[in-house]
């Protein structure tokens, strides 16, 4: 059985971003609880609960990162959070009256992080296999 190949330094730099993203903002879901039901969009049943468990969620894929062998699942699992959180980010931007405290810039630069997050999880998780074409 060969060994897994090292992971260059811009992986692993990118799994620590992705690591750190998670980790931390999964404890802000516990620490900051009614802070981050305020950006849960009024459609959405339960705030409490939907950020209790996406802290929940956000905690396991970071951990899951932490391990080879479910690297590529916790990948999956965060990139899908990601997608299912991104409804908070449109409401702010949609009523930024509701959050004074946030710079209108800081409201409309968090679509593009977030689409670049997205990338950095898949890439840095290989999430998806890399295509390869046969002739």
């Amino acid at each position: 059985m060969s060994a897994a190949p090292a992971l260059s330094r811009w992986r692993v730099a990118g799994l620590v971003f992705v690591f750190l993203w998670f980790a931390l903002g999964g404890v802000a879901h516990f620490v900051a609880t009614e802070a981050e039901m305020r950006i849960v969009p009024p459609y959405i049943p339960w705030p409490r609960a939907a950020v209790l468990v996406s802290g929940v969620f956000e905690l396991l894929g970071a951990a899951g990162l932490l391990w080879r062998p479910t690297r590529r699942a916790a990948g999956i699992g965060l990139f899908l959070l990601t997608l299912a959180v991104t409804p908070a980010h449109f409401y702010m931007l949609q009523r930024p009256e509701l959050f004074p405290s946030v710079p209108y810039w800081a409201l409309v630069v968090r679509l593009p992080v977030q689409a670049a997050l997205l990338a950095l999880i898949a890439w840095s998780t290989s999430a998806w296999p890399k295509k390869t074409f046969s002739r």
